[in-house]
């Protein structure tokens, strides 16, 4: 074996470009292609408005712009604007920015001075211009490089800061920007900025009553059991009510970032609102009965925070500040002070609350027995569980491909079999369903643990107890595309969002899409996942293609079906807009319905397939 030379010549040293493109994943997270709301394109688009919204809390610049194609991102605020001799090193020089100076952002957002270099060196063309005082300069960069610096000229717009940007598709392989995970984002932004005004794609986003305004829009009336608790200090905010869902429903914020993993603020207010509500009503409740079907919203201002990644997610600071106290202390004593006096002043409110927590501790009561022997059951089975083809890695862990953790939830042998066979062992994993499952709509939790199949599937992604202990970072319904497929599709969502709504909120659930048809002529091959998607192939093609259609996942070799759940795999994420659960269920898993009835009549037709000749009947679906 040769001998490996190691002297000064091994040693490499990268610009901050270099680094940037070389590891993403350091900065800017996992990449994706945006079926994911923390797939690194939000992360870029992010960076950049969080800087224009540290000029609102500065008191500057009240409106934010946003316009938003599939592919080009535009933000324009009204802030104070780059000083015009800093605009290529505040984007382009690593620990350069004005948040290091802790009198000018006290409790800013991005603290690192990387955030908009990562969104340069990862953009095919970024362009920033900043207008000051009747000034303005622009520059121009592609993948952290200056093309274009153009001189100081005179300017009529206000004050502010533009930047468009275009995520480098090498990096971010066939990506798009889903609107609703956008929107998602910007109206968590105006709930945190009360005041602030975001125009998104020319539409306008504004909250009065900020965490107030937050919990109200995704909860109706009826389905809460009292009135939203809104509590309002210095660095804090919360909003807080119970509802009728299974689980703990949280919102979490620092200095405006949206900590979808938690961290110690989150769990200093879980703590709390046990400790309190214990306290006042002199009895030791059972944690778990406190905050069954908790709705609530947390947000705080911490000086210098540290978060435990790059991307923000979740908070790691121990303290409000370095000379402040503990971040437990602090939310627990606002707490203790705030939801007792709001208790003592409002006895409906703590008779509904009473009454919610007793009704939780009835129902754990109910369910004991039949959990205990449910969970032995599953313990036994999963010794040797069929329906689970595991993988090594999981999501509950520090490993680096933990955000690649994906669990196949598939129909049948044959289907199960394909992806079993073509799967990545380190990140995939497959469930197989034995038929239909049980349409659980207005059922208990109860029939998690009486239906075999549900709990080992419960046991499976390790969620009995929250998500915390998370298996996987993807759960995807894989079935196929026809009639039986699609119904198994919504018994499967159903089933999630009936009693385990938190997993479909936090963005772990998708569906999988497999293409319709194969088109190919000796040189080449194309996979089509719609009709004109086909159409396109043939044109490409020419002189009569022979086209495949798959009918079943099964139809699919292993060999093919590995394409389709590499790194080109097709999710379309499961997405929650503003209609509630409960109508949502009722409307599509209920009793047959007039509003469904009259639904399916008025869009009902009947078409030819093109490659059968057969006649096919299309409902299109709702909004």
């Amino acid at each position: 074996m040769a001998e490996v030379i190691y002297n000064d010549d091994s040693i490499r040293s990268l610009d901050w470009k270099e680094h940037i493109r070389l590891r993403p994943g350091m900065y800017i997270g996992k990449l994706g292609d945006g079926s994911a709301q923390d797939d690194g394109i939000y992360v870029l688009l992010k960076e950049i408005v969080d800087n224009s919204i540290d000029e609102f809390v500065m008191g500057t610049g009240k409106t934010i712009e946003i316009t938003l194609s599939e592919q080009k991102v535009n933000v324009r605020d009204y802030g104070r604007g780059i000083p015009l001799g800093k605009v290529i090193d505040c984007v382009s020089k690593i620990n350069t920015g004005g948040k290091y100076d802790s009198n000018a952002f006290q409790k800013s957002v991005g603290l690192n001075g990387v955030g908009t270099k990562a969104v340069n060196a990862l953009s095919t063309s970024f362009t920033v211009q900043s207008y000051r005082d009747g000034k303005t300069k622009k520059v121009e960069f592609s993948k952290g490089e200056i093309v274009t610096e153009n001189p100081v000229i005179d300017t009529t717009q206000r004050n502010g800061t533009a930047i468009t940007f275009y995520p480098d598709e090498t990096i971010f392989r066939n990506y798009h920007y889903i609107p609703d995970f956008v929107e998602s984002m910007v109206w968590n932004y105006v709930f945190l900025n009360t005041g602030l005004t975001i125009n998104f794609n020319n539409q306008k986003y504004f909250s009065e009553r900020g965490l107030y305004d937050l919990l109200s829009k995704f909860n109706k009336p009826e389905e809460i059991r009292y009135p939203i608790i809104h509590m309002i200090g210095p660095d804090i905010e919360i909003a807080m009510t119970h509802g009728q869902q299974y689980g703990e429903d949280y919102h979490s914020f620092v200095n405006g970032q949206h900590t979808t993993q938690g961290g110690t603020h989150q769990a200093a207010f879980r703590a709390a609102v046990v400790k309190t509500i214990r306290e006042f009503f002199k009895k030791e409740f059972d944690a778990a009965d406190v905050r069954s079907s908790i709705i609530a919203a947390i947000s705080v201002r911490v000086q210098e925070p540290v978060f435990e990644s790059q991307t923000k997610t979740k908070l790691g600071s121990q303290n409000m500040g370095p000379e402040g106290p503990s971040v437990a202390t602090f939310i627990n004593d606002f707490v203790k002070k705030e939801l007792d006096d709001y208790l003592h002043k409002n006895p409906d409110v703590a008779d509904a609350l009473l009454k919610r927590i007793m009704q939780s501790e009835r129902e754990r009561k109910d369910i004991a027995g039949i959990k205990k022997l449910a969970n032995d059951r599953a313990k036994k089975a999963s010794l040797h569980n069929k329906k689970l083809r595991d993988c090594k890695v999981h999501f509950n862990t520090t490993h680096e491909k933990r955000y690649e953790t994906t669990l196949f939830i598939t129909e049948g042998d044959s289907a199960s079999g394909s992806i079993t066979k073509s799967r990545d062992v380190d990140t995939q994993a497959v469930f197989s369903l034995k038929g239909k499952p049980l349409n659980c709509y207005e059922l208990t939790k109860k029939v998690v643990y009486e239906n075999e199949e549900f709990n080992l599937l419960q046991h499976a992604l390790n969620i009995e107890d929250g998500l915390d202990g998370l298996h996987y970072n993807n759960i995807v319904i894989a079935t196929d595309a026809d009639v039986d497929g699609m119904h198994i599709r919504l018994l499967m969502m159903t089933f999630f969002l009936q009693f385990f709504p938190d997993l479909v909120k936090a963005g772990h659930v998708y569906i999988l899409q497999t293409p319709l048809f194969r088109v190919r002529n000796k040189k080449e091959t194309i996979y089509c996942y719609s009709d004109e998607e086909r159409k396109n192939a043939i044109a490409k093609l020419g002189n009569k293609p022979e086209i495949t259609r798959f009918k079943g996942l099964g139809e699919i070799s292993p060999d093919e079906f590995g394409l389709f759940i590499g790194k080109d795999i097709r999710l379309d994420p499961v997405i929650l807009k503003d209609q509630t659960i409960k109508s949502l269920l009722e409307y599509y898993m209920g009793k047959n319905t007039p509003d469904r009835q009259q639904h399916i009549i008025r869009n009902l037709r009947i078409e030819k397939d093109e490659v059968t000749e057969e006649p096919k009947v299309i409902t299109e679906e709702v909004a």
